[in-house]
């Protein structure tokens, strides 16, 4: 099978079982915890609001380089 999917031109990796380093959305998360969330004492709700906020404003406030 892997034959025939090169010969359609894609080509498959295979990553470790666990592998952060390769995964984007866990990039995201490091950022997101570590660079755009301001460390403070939060509700629920205000915890979901800065979370929303950010994610609304991803990639239109803040510029995101991986």
């Amino acid at each position: 099978m892997l034959k025939v999917l090169a010969q359609k031109g894609l080509k498959l990796y295979f990553l470790p079982p666990y592998s952060p380093e390769l995964n984007r959305i866990e990039k995201l998360w490091h950022k997101v915890k570590y660079e755009l969330m301001e460390f403070k004492t939060r509700t629920v709700q205000t915890l979901e609001e800065d979370v929303r906020k950010i994610l609304t404003g991803f990639g239109i406030n803040y510029g995101m380089t991986f």
